[in-house]
C-alpha cells in the first residue's frame, strides 16, 4: 500500500530544480541540448526596446542562494583561520594569507552589511588615500595607482584601493566572506600548551548581525559557532562593534585592562600598530586600530598604511602559530 500524499518522500533539491527547468522549456517554447551555454535559451540583448532573459523562477533564485551559503556555513563551521572584521587590515592581511597558503580555508567574518570600514574615505569625509611609505608597496602588489608625493603616496579615491582590494580577496577560492554576521563571543577552552589553567581562543561564537542588535526585543536568539586553531581580531578602535574581542578579554579575565587609544599622533602610532601587531592571547592575533584600544597607542587619523602593514604582519604571525599547532578537526592539541 502506498504511504498517504502527506508522508510521501520529498523530492531532493537537484530534482526540483531539473523539474523546474523542464517546466520553464515547456512554457516559453525553447530547446536547451546540453545545459552549458547561454546562447541556447531565446534570449536577446536589446536596448532598443526588446531585451529578452533567460527563464527563471522564483523559487530558483531563493535555492541557488539558499544551498550555496549554507554550503559554505556548513563547511566554514570549521575553519583554518578566521578574520575577525573586513576593514582596510582585516582585508589586507585576507589577501596576504590567502595568497600564501593556498591549503588554509580562510574565512572573514564582517558585522557590517558593507565590508571595507572606513576605508571608503579620508579624512572627514573627503575622498583621497594618504599612504605613507614603504606600505604603499601594497598598493602596487594588488594594482592601486597613486600620485607620488616623495615620503606618502595618495590615492585618488580611498573607494579605489577598497574596492580592489576586496575584489582580490573574494576572488580567492580558499576565502569565504560572510557579512552583516557579527562575532558575539569568544570560544575558550584550556590551553593544551600552557601549564595549569591556562585557557587558548579556539574559535568565535556568531550571529546574523540584526538579531544580534535585537536580543532585548525577543526572547531567546541563540547564536552558532564556527572553530578555528586561529582567530585574526581586526575589528578597529572602540565603537558599537568595535575593539570587540579586546573588551572580550577583560571581561573574560585574559587580559587586566584595556590600555584605551591615546590621542593622536601619526609619528608614533604607525609604526606602534605594525610593530606591535601579535598573538595577543593564544590563539587570538590582533592587527590594525584593535590594537590601540588593547595597548593603549596612539591614533594615527586618516593615514593608511599601517592598516595595510599590520594586516601583513598579523597574515605571517598566524601562519607561524597555525604551523607550529598540531591541529585534529579546527582544534589545537599540542
Amino acid at each position: 500500500m502506498s504511504p498517504p500524499v502527506a508522508a510521501a518522500p520529498i523530492a531532493p533539491v537537484d530534482e526540483v530544480d531539473t523539474l523546474l527547468k523542464a517546466k520553464e522549456a515547456n512554457a516559453n517554447g525553447f530547446s536547451k541540448t546540453n545545459g552549458t551555454t547561454k546562447d541556447e535559451y531565446d534570449v536577446l540583448e536589446d536596448y532598443e526596446g526588446n531585451y529578452r532573459f533567460a527563464p527563471i523562477e522564483e523559487a530558483q533564485v531563493s535555492r541557488a542562494m539558499i544551498k550555496r551559503y549554507f554550503n559554505q556555513m556548513y563547511d566554514r563551521a570549521v575553519s583554518d583561520i578566521v578574520i575577525v572584521g573586513a576593514g582596510s587590515a582585516g582585508l589586507s592581511c585576507a589577501y596576504h594569507l590567502a595568497t600564501s597558503r593556498p591549503d588554509l580555508k580562510i574565512t572573514i567574518l564582517e558585522a557590517n552589511v558593507a565590508p571595507g570600514g572606513g576605508a571608503w574615505l579620508g579624512g572627514q569625509l573627503m575622498t583621497p588615500m594618504v599612504v605613507r611609505k614603504p606600505a604603499d608597496r601594497f598598493l602596487t602588489e594588488i594594482g592601486v595607482p597613486f600620485e607620488d608625493e616623495g615620503p606618502f603616496v595618495v590615492v585618488k579615491h580611498a573607494a579605489l584601493f577598497t574596492s580592489t582590494v576586496l575584489s582580490r580577496v573574494l576572488a580567492l577560492p580558499n576565502v569565504a566572506l560572510m557579512n552583516a554576521v557579527a562575532v558575539e563571543d569568544l570560544i575558550v577552552r584550556p590551553d593544551p600548551r600552557a601549564q595549569g589553567s591556562g585557557q587558548r581562543v579556539a574559535g568565535v561564537v556568531t550571529n546574523w548581525t540584526l538579531v544580534a542588535l535585537n536580543h532585548d526585543h525577543q526572547s531567546c536568539m541563540d547564536p552558532a559557532t564556527i572553530t578555528a586553531p586561529v582567530i585574526i581580531s581586526a575589528t578597529g578602535h572602540d565603537g558599537p562593534m568595535g575593539a570587540f574581542s579586546a573588551k572580550r578579554l577583560v571581561s573574560m579575565g585574559l587580559l587586566k585592562e584595556l590600555g584605551n587609544m591615546r590621542g593622536l599622533d601619526m609619528e608614533r602610532a604607525e609604526p606602534a600598530i605594525v610593530n606591535g601587531t601579535r598573538e595577543v592571547a593564544p590563539g587570538l592575533v590582533m592587527t590594525g586600530m584593535e590594537l590601540s584600544e588593547h595597548d593603549g597607542s596612539n591614533r594615527m587619523g586618516p593615514t593608511f598604511g599601517a592598516m595595510m602593514a599590520s594586516g601583513i604582519k598579523a597574515a605571517k604571525e598566524a601562519m607561524r602559530i597555525y604551523d607550529s599547532s598540531q591541529i585534529v578537526n579546527g582544534r589545537v592539541i599540542a
